[in-house]
């Protein structure tokens, strides 16, 4: 039997996210928003530390950068987009795919860093 390969994504959250994410056991993200039609994990650690630290800490506070790991054949189906810089590459998962999404998450989600008042 061969292992399954996986792919390693980042998402940074601001404090009620993450809280959102504990209470799942460490093993989902919440649903979006109706004002959130897109979930943007990211593919790098540091283009997720540019969002916690600059945009989720000014916004609320504190900002975290979580990790986690997904199967590759399932994340092949959305296309990588890149948004600003070199390092600014993003998967787009539609809303009403997070609950597939987050089924494919292998392992538990993990915080990487922390920044504001944590």
């Amino acid at each position: 039997m061969g292992s399954i390969e996986l792919t390693t994504l980042y998402r940074p959250v601001g404090p009620n996210e993450l809280a959102k994410i504990e209470a799942s056991g460490w093993t989902k993200f919440p649903p979006r928003l109706l004002q959130q039609p897109i979930f943007y994990p990211v593919m790098n650690e540091e283009y997720a530390v540019q969002i916690a630290r600059d945009w989720n800490v000014p916004a609320s506070g504190s900002g975290f950068v979580t990790k986690f790991h997904v199967r590759t054949e399932y994340v092949k189906k959305f296309q990588v987009q890149n948004v600003g810089g070199e390092i600014h590459n993003e998967l787009w998962v539609p809303a009403e795919e997070l609950e597939e999404f987050n089924s494919n998450i292998v392992g538990k989600i993990e915080v990487t860093q922390k920044f504001g008042t944590v």
